[in-house]
């Protein structure tokens, strides 16, 4: 089983359904609330492991209930979190999440607490999990320097890496040839390159820019238009979506997406390949609700595929 390791941050969601965001001043009566497990590393380390990956995360969690939280969570999906670090110095982070009720559209807001203050030094304290690694995926939820870091480390030891750039923030020039493969979506993709992405062809020159960067594979997620890829051969690649039913809730798709387009890799899946099994993950997340919780296990993903 190939081992994935993730370098990331976990939240408590909060989501609320509601049709509109509250303005200032102003109190909204919601639809329904739901508390369960977040944050875009965790989230993806929850999708890879049902996926069928051996799953690594390497976090900073506080000593609070939340954290506790996050711990039986890693437990019950078995998520090897011997590595994880608790500390009294910052709370464990938390989002709210505001899901239109009848689109499954939402809008967040993340404080990413102590996963938000992992450091350098404990970045290089993880090396040798790193190193151990079939696969290294970080995304920008952890601090630049502790990601530029993480991938340093897999690249020193001849591990492929996976960026998945969100949120999208400045990246320094020093990050893009270290990363094998570029996941952002459609926003994230306009805001890194300064370049529209509103349909295919804008996204292919969105894809080239970052390949010009030094990226390996450059995959934009178009949410209902499927992924475009485009690799080392400069070919673009469209990937249609997958369909497994209605959609219900957007929130968790793109965690869904990047962990299980580390899974195919680790498998030695070419990129269009494990990014069509990505589009099946997402497929099936989008129809259900939350994040973590929404994630497919391998069976349902080889069943919407035609494999089971």
């Amino acid at each position: 089983m190939a081992r994935v390791v993730f370098l990331g941050v976990y939240v408590t969601d909060l989501a609320f359904w509601s049709d509109r965001l509250p303005r200032i001043g102003e109190t909204v009566v919601g639809q329904d609330f739901r508390m369960g497990p977040g944050g875009k590393g965790s989230n993806q380390a929850v999708a890879a492991a049902r996926a069928g990956a051996a799953v690594t995360l390497l976090t900073k969690l506080g000593t609070d209930t939340f954290g506790d939280v996050a711990t039986h969570v890693y437990q019950m999906e078995g998520i090897d979190h011997r590595h994880i670090i608790r500390t009294d110095d910052e709370t464990t982070g938390a989002a709210f999440i505001m899901v239109h009720p009848d689109t499954g559209e939402n809008a967040i807001i993340v404080s990413t607490g102590s996963g938000g203050a992992i450091t350098v030094a404990e970045v290089d304290g993880w090396a040798e999990a790193i190193a151990q690694a079939d696969l290294f995926v970080t995304n920008l939820e952890v601090p630049v320097p502790a990601v530029l870091r993480g991938l340093e480390l897999a690249r020193s030891a001849g591990v492929p890496t996976v960026l998945n750039p969100a949120p999208a923030v400045a990246l320094p020039e020093a990050i893009y040839p270290l990363v094998d493969h570029f996941t952002p979506n459609e926003t994230e993709a306009e805001a890194l390159s300064g370049l529209p992405v509103g349909h295919e062809v804008e996204a292919v020159a969105a894809a080239r820019l970052f390949r010009d960067r030094g990226i390996g594979h450059a995959l934009l997620t178009l949410g209902e238009a499927g992924a475009l890829l485009v690799g080392p051969d400069d070919e673009p690649v469209l990937i249609p979506p997958v369909s497994a039913g209605k959609v219900i809730d957007t929130t968790g798709a793109g965690d869904a997406f990047t962990g299980a387009y580390a899974v195919g890799l680790s498998e030695g899946l070419a990129a269009a390949a494990a990014a069509r099994f990505a589009c099946a993950a997402a497929g099936i997340s989008v129809t259900r609700v939350g994040t973590a919780p929404s994630t497919a296990n391998r069976a349902e993903i080889d069943r919407l595929l035609g494999r089971g």
